[in-house]
């Protein structure tokens, strides 16, 4: 057997080998969703089963043309790619085979992913995750005037009928070149083997899909912060039936939760519960409702949190069963009219957003979110040191939510639509700790504005077990969206 540091050519397939799962339709499902719209992707779940029955009686290749066709056929170019980097990583990086990505990163030479996928969906994945260096085979789509015709470039001479993959791959070599090592999983044996010159396996053949161990999250070459699209789950046909059946329950549940959101706290949190609606709230060192009742503050608490959704400031509201006040940059109208709680829009002026936040502050509590943005994974991003300067105290507030179905935040999305997506969830959970406030007249010497917004971050963090990064709005913005975010409709307290 060659010594795996001196081959100088190496290739794995994707699916089936790279990733646990054989299957292309979650992928197609996805780009048709997040690029196409709900009907595109309807569409797509529909024809489906008629093209796998038909594959397999006519031709291999028929699902995939099928799949291509309906999911990319009319979109721009730039709508895919922007799925492609935003939305599809992380389905892949949560089916990465563990066993197959330690095989081929340690291989020096020349590496190649074959992939049955056309090359623009798994390309951004694969250099972001598998090295800059892997070159991607895979198949090619027609464009004219900047959008996709929904069909395959025609393969290239010598390509074996009815295997594009391999075909791609003869095409990249050479006729005349063969891989030294083809990685495979188990019994999955890819055409492309058969130009490899070794093969070996990276998974047991007694080993079933269901019982492999994906990558975990601490070996990700990079870690995933930022990412895009509506889905929470990998969607799969029979779990995209199961959304498909839900929709409407689901949008019944989310206008009633919304109006819930306008009753007295106390009468709101119980009939949330009894829609499936978790609520759990912590105060820890904060003044209790019945206390605050009674007692006038000269001036309102100002409140610090993580951001995890628009909805931050209501759950904080119900949670404390009093007002407060929300600040943001940008907030679509629909979001205002829904908002049960007072909202006030800052200008990214410096000198007038602190004089707003001052007489804001004297008149109730305030709810601020220094991050500038939402961040779904694990991850705190940069705090603003803005909230640090215009109080004399300040609430930091560690917040966490999350659903089963949808995501309640988006970049390329419709913002309007965030709350009532989360809202739809068959069980929404949200959990609000409120930690001990922290005095920022007490400074040690030297320490500044910004040393407190740190100082307040690594509380939060401390509290939620998240890790504490420097990465901002912009970043977030210039990853997922190719642009800084600032004329971007999003909600940004």
């Amino acid at each position: 057997m060659a010594d795996s540091h001196r081959c100088t050519s190496v290739s794995a397939e994707l699916e089936g080998t790279l990733l646990i799962s054989g299957g292309l339709f979650p992928y197609f499902l996805l780009v048709a969703l997040e690029a196409g719209g709900p009907l595109r992707a309807a569409a797509l779940l529909a024809v489906y089963p008629l093209a796998e029955l038909l594959g397999a009686a006519f031709s291999h290749d028929l699902p995939l043309l099928v799949m291509t066709f309906v999911s990319t056929a009319g979109l721009r170019v730039a709508d895919v790619t922007a799925v492609a980097r935003a939305t599809l990583p992380k389905f892949f990086l949560a089916d990465l085979r563990g066993s197959a990505f330690r095989a081929l990163a340690r291989h020096a030479g020349e590496r190649h992913v074959v992939t049955r996928l056309p090359r623009l969906l798994a390309e951004p994945f694969v250099r972001e995750y598998l090295g800059a260096d892997v070159r991607v085979v895979g198949t090619e789509l027609r464009v004219v005037g900047g959008r996709f015709t929904g069909t395959l470039a025609s393969p290239s001479p010598g390509v074996v009928a009815g295997d594009r993959s391999l075909g791609a791959l003869v095409a990249v070599l050479g006729r005349d070149r063969i891989v030294d090592v083809g990685l495979c999983a188990g019994d999955w044996h890819p055409a492309f083997l058969q130009v490899c010159q070794e093969r070996r396996l990276v998974s047991t053949p007694e080993k079933a899909p269901a019982t492999e161990t994906p990558l975990p999250r601490s070996e990700y070459p990079l870690p995933l912060v930022f990412h895009d699209g509506r889905l929470v789950r990998r969607p799969d046909p029979l779990s995209c039936l199961a959304i498909l059946l839900w929709i409407p329950l689901g949008v019944l549940l989310s206008v009633t939760r919304l109006l819930l959101g306008f009753l007295p706290h106390g009468a709101g949190l119980l009939l949330s519960a009894a829609t499936g609606f978790q609520i759990r709230g912590s105060l820890g060192g904060a003044t209790e409702p019945s206390a605050a009742g009674g007692h006038r503050r000269r001036r309102g608490a100002l409140f610090a949190c993580n951001h995890q959704t628009l909805m931050d400031p209501v759950i904080l509201s119900t949670v404390l069963r009093r007002k407060v006040t929300a600040v943001t940059y940008s907030l679509s109208g629909f979001s205002e009219l829904i908002a049960p709680i007072p909202t006030v829009r800052l200008t990214r002026d410096r000198g007038r957003d602190s004089a707003i936040m001052q007489a804001e502050l004297s008149r109730g509590d305030l709810v601020v979110c220094p991050e500038g943005t939402t961040c779904r994974e694990p991850y705190l991003l940069r705090f603003s040191p803005l909230f640090a300067e215009i109080a004399g105290e300040v609430t930091p507030t560690a917040v966490r939510a999350g659903g089963a179905m949808f995501h309640g935040s988006t970049v390329r999305g419709h913002k309007w639509l965030d709350s009532v997506f989360f809202l739809m969830n068959p069980a929404p959970w949200y959990e609000i700790r409120v930690l001990a406030t922290v005095d920022t007249t007490s400074r040690g010497a030297g320490a500044s504005s910004l040393d407190l917004a740190n100082s307040v971050q690594r509380m939060i963090g401390d509290e939620l077990g998240f890790e504490c990064t420097g990465l901002t709005r912009r970043d977030k913005y210039r990853m997922i969206a190719g642009h800084d975010g600032v004329d971007a409709r999003s909600s940004s307290p």
